[in-house]
C-alpha cells in the first residue's frame, strides 16, 4: 500500500515558518491599503503634543501661572476627571495633562481598527478564505495586522518623543511610549476579539467598549481622588489608560507602569495567536446561533429584519450612554466650587463648553462629547446597508417584493432615530446623576433637552455617510474619516485653540451649547436642511446605481 503523507499541522509545528508563510505579502498589502488612513492617524496624533506645547507656552507664560494652574485643576474633581491630575506645572507636564490621555485614547481607536480591518473583515468578507488557498500560513493574516499596527505605534511613538524632546528626552520618551503601548495593548485586544466574534462590527463594538470603560474607570477615580500626590485610585489603576496616566511622564517618570501596559499587550497577543490556531478561517469561538426553522412575526416584514440586525448595537449604545452620563452627570456637580475665580480654567471649561456658569458649561462639554462619540454608532449603521451589499446579502432581499428604498429605509431608521433613543437615556442618566450628587432633580428635563439638542448634528454626520454608501460607494471608508475629524474637533480642539474656521468645518460647533446657552432656531434648521439634501441625493443614488458595484 502507497504510504500518504499527513498534511495536517500538528500541536508542535503550529509556532513554525508555515504558519507565518506569506507574512511579508500581506504585510506590504495592509500597508498598501491603509497608505492614507494610517499616516493621517500618526502625523494628527504626533503633532498634537507639540502644538499644545506653543499654546500653553504662550497662555501661561510665567511660573506662576503655570503654578496657579496646576493648583486650580488638580483642587476640582470635574476637571480632573476630564483631563486627568496635573503632575508637574512644567510646559511638559502641562502637555500631558492636557492632552496625554485622549492620546492614548485616540491611539487605541487607530489601532483597533488597523487590527479588525486586516483580521476580521478580512475572514468576513472571504478575502482570507481565497489567500489562504495560496502559501500563506495560518497565522500570516494575524501577523501582518499586528505587524501593521506595531509600525504606526511606533511611528507615532517617535514622532510625540521627538516634538517634545526640547521639554526633556526622558519625559519625552515616557510620553510616547505610553501613547505607543496604550495603543498596542488594545490592538491586541482587538486581535482577541477577532477571533472571539463572527463579524467585524461586533468585533469592533466589543473593543471600542473596552476602551469606553477604560475611559470612565480612570475618569471616575481621577475625579474621586487627586492622584498627583500619593499611590493613586483604586479605579485607575484597574484602566490601561490609567497605567499610561501614572508614568507620569516629565514629572519624576515611574517607568513600571509602562511595564504593565506592555504586559497587557503581549499577553493579548499571545491568547489571540493561541486562539487562531485552534478555529477554522472564517470561523469564530462565539459563532452566532442558528436561528428558528421559521420565522416569527417581528422577522416578516423588511424592518423586522432591520431591527433584528440593529438591536444588539443599539441596546449596547444605550447602556453605555447610561453609565457613562450618569458618571458625567455626577462628576459636573459642583464644577464652579473651587473654579469661581481662576480666569484660567473658566476660559478651559467655558472653550468646550459655552459661556454660561461652569457648571452648565462643564454639562454642556459632557454632552457634546457624548454627542461627538455617538457619531461612531450612525457611521456604523449606515454602513451596515454596504456590507449587506458586499455580503450579497441584500440581491436576495432585493429579488422579492422590497424595493431599494424600503430596503435602505430598514437600516436609516435605526441610524437616524436610533441616536435619539440614546441620547435620551444618556441626557435622563447624566440628569439623574447630578441630580443626586446635587440633591436637587429638577434638572432633569434640561439635561434630556440638551442631549436631544444634539441630533440634528449628528444627522449631518449620518446623511454624509447615506450620501456615500449612495453615490460613491467605493469611498465608504470615507466615512470614518468624517466620524474621526469630528470627534477629534471637539475633545481637542478647544484644548488646541484651533481657528474658528477650522471648529466650523464640524456641525455640532454650530448647535448652541447646552444647557445654559441661548436657543435660535437657524442652526437647527441649516442642520437638518444639510442633512435632508445629503440624504436625499444618496437615496437617488442607491435607487440608479448597480448594487454590489
Amino acid at each position: 500500500m502507497t504510504a500518504v503523507a499527513d498534511t495536517r499541522v500538528s500541536p508542535r509545528t503550529r509556532g513554525s515558518a508555515k504558519d507565518l508563510a506569506g507574512t511579508g505579502t500581506l504585510l506590504r498589502l495592509a500597508l498598501r491599503r491603509d497608505r492614507i488612513m494610517m499616516p493621517v492617524w500618526v502625523v494628527c496624533l504626533g503633532l498634537t503634543a507639540s502644538s499644545t506645547t506653543g499654546r500653553l507656552k504662550s497662555a501661561y507664560d510665567t511660573p506662576k501661572a503655570r503654578a496657579d494652574l496646576v493648583v486650580d485643576m488638580n483642587g476640582n474633581g470635574s476637571t480632573r476627571a476630564l483631563f486627568g491630575a496635573a503632575f508637574d506645572d512644567s510646559l511638559g507636564a502641562l502637555t500631558v495633562w492636557r492632552v496625554g490621555g485622549f492620546l492614548t485614547v485616540f491611539a487605541a481607536i487607530m489601532s483597533l481598527l488597523i487590527v479588525i480591518r486586516h483580521t476580521r473583515e478580512e475572514e468576513e468578507t472571504g478575502r482570507q478564505e481565497a489567500l489562504s488557498a495560496c502559501m500563506v500560513g495560518r497565522r500570516a493574516g494575524l501577523t501582518s495586522a499586528l505587524l501593521a499596527v506595531g509600525i504606526a505605534n511606533a511611528a507615532v511613538t517617535v514622532l510625540i518623543a521627538g516634538s517634545l524632546a526640547g521639554q526633556g528626552g526622558t519625559g519625552a520618551l515616557a510620553l510616547g511610549l505610553s501613547v505607543g503601548l496604550t495603543g498596542m495593548a488594545f490592538g491586541g485586544l482587538a486581535a482577541v476579539a477577532a477571533q472571539l466574534t463572527e463579524n467585524a462590527r461586533l468585533a469592533r463594538g466589543l473593543t471600542s467598549a473596552a476602551v469606553g470603560i477604560a475611559f470612565v474607570l480612570r475618569m471616575a477615580g481621577d475625579a474621586a481622588e487627586d492622584g498627583s500626590q500619593g499611590s493613586g485610585h483604586l479605579l485607575v489603576w484597574l484602566s490601561p489608560l490609567g497605567w499610561a496616566e501614572y508614568a507620569r511622564p516629565f514629572a519624576d517618570e515611574r517607568w513600571w507602569p509602562l511595564l504593565l501596559i506592555a504586559v497587557l499587550a503581549a499577553a493579548s497577543t499571545a491568547l489571540a495567536y493561541s486562539l487562531v490556531g485552534r478555529r477554522d478561517v472564517g470561523a469564530s469561538f462565539y459563532a452566532t446561533r442558528p436561528g428558528a426553522r421559521a420565522a416569527g412575526a417581528g422577522l416578516k416584514g423588511v424592518y423586522g429584519l432591520g431591527w433584528r440586525l440593529h438591536r444588539g448595537a443599539l441596546l449596547g449604545w444605550s447602556a453605555g450612554f447610561v453609565f457613562t452620563g450618569a458618571i458625567f452627570g455626577a462628576i459636573s456637580n459642583g464644577a464652579d466650587e473651587f473654579l469661581g475665580d481662576s480666569d484660567q480654567t473658566r476660559e478651559i471649561i467655558q472653550r468646550m463648553g459655552g459661556a454660561q456658569g461652569l457648571t452648565d458649561a462643564f454639562l454642556a462639554s459632557m454632552v457634546g462629547i457624548l454627542g461627538t462619540t455617538l457619531t461612531v454608532y450612525t457611521a456604523s449603521a449606515v454602513l451596515r446597508l454596504r456590507s449587506e451589499e458586499t455580503d450579497q446579502r441584500a440581491e436576495p432581499l432585493l429579488a422579492n417584493a422590497v424595493s431599494r428604498l424600503r430596503w435602505g429605509g430598514s437600516h436609516l431608521v435605526f441610524a437616524y432615530l436610533g441616536p435619539v433613543v440614546v441620547l435620551a437615556v444618556g441626557g435622563l442618566a447624566l440628569g439623574v446623576g447630578y441630580g443626586v450628587a446635587a440633591d436637587d432633580m429638577g434638572g432633569i428635563p434640561r439635561a434630556v433637552g440638551a442631549a436631544l439638542a444634539q441630533a440634528p448634528a449628528l444627522w449631518v454626520v449620518t446623511s454624509a455617510a447615506v450620501f456615500l454608501v449612495g453615490v460613491v460607494p467605493k469611498y465608504t471608508a470615507a466615512a470614518w474619516a468624517v466620524v474621526g475629524w469630528v470627534v477629534t474637533l471637539s475633545w481637542l480642539g478647544p484644548a488646541l485653540k484651533m481657528p474658528q474656521s477650522v471648529m466650523d468645518t464640524s456641525p455640532f460647533t454650530h448647535l448652541p451649547k447646552l444647557p445654559g446657552d441661548d436657543v435660535t432656531a437657524a442652526p437647527f434648521l441649516w442642520s437638518l436642511l444639510i442633512s435632508v439634501v445629503l440624504t436625499a441625493g444618496g437615496l437617488v443614488g442607491l435607487r440608479r446605481r448597480d448594487i454590489g458595484g
